[in-house]
Formats: C-alpha cells, structure tokens, sequence
C-alpha cells in the first residue's frame, strides 16, 4: 500500500479553517476515495476533496476511486475545494 499523496494546498486550507474556530478531521491517509478532511463547524459537517487550484483542469480531476466514494456517498453535500478562498466562502 502507498501513502496518499496530499494537496499542496491541504495545510494552508486546514489553517485557515482552524483559524476561524472549525474542527478540522485529516483523513486524506485514509485513501479508497474518501474526503481529505472532515469539518466540524457551526453545527454542520463538511466532507470535502480539496484539489489543488494551481494546477491544470486533467491534474485536479477526481480519481476512478473518488469518484466511486462521491458516487456512492449518501450522507449529505461532498465538496470540492481548490483554495482558501473556496473553503472560506463556503462556511459563511
């Protein structure tokens, strides 16, 4: 088994959303096309993908696997975030 390779971005995001009082859950080790980090915040959970926005369009596509996981998943919103910005916006 491989390590699951992380976003450049996952720590900036992780940060951020730390700074502003989220619980922030890392599972991107977990692998077989889960999220890479559950949110804790204001009451709701968030299951998110981050990619990584600097990158181009066929680099930031979901996985066979991910797609699989968001395919099959039955638990609410799935999202997907490039950046800071993404994830902020999302939680006002």
């Amino acid at each position: 088994m491989r390590a699951a390779r992380t976003d450049a971005n996952q720590n900036d995001i992780v940060d951020a959303l730390r700074k502003i009082g989220a619980f922030v859950w890392i599972t991107s080790s977990l692998g077989n096309g889960g999220p890479d980090i559950v949110i804790g915040y204001r009451g709701k959970t968030y299951l998110v993908e981050l990619k990584d926005g600097e990158k181009s369009a066929s680099r930031t596509a979901l996985t066979p696997a991910e797609c699989d996981f968001h395919a099959a998943w039955r638990g609410g919103p799935l999202l997907i975030w490039y950046s800071v910005d993404d994830a902020l916006e999302a939680l006002k």
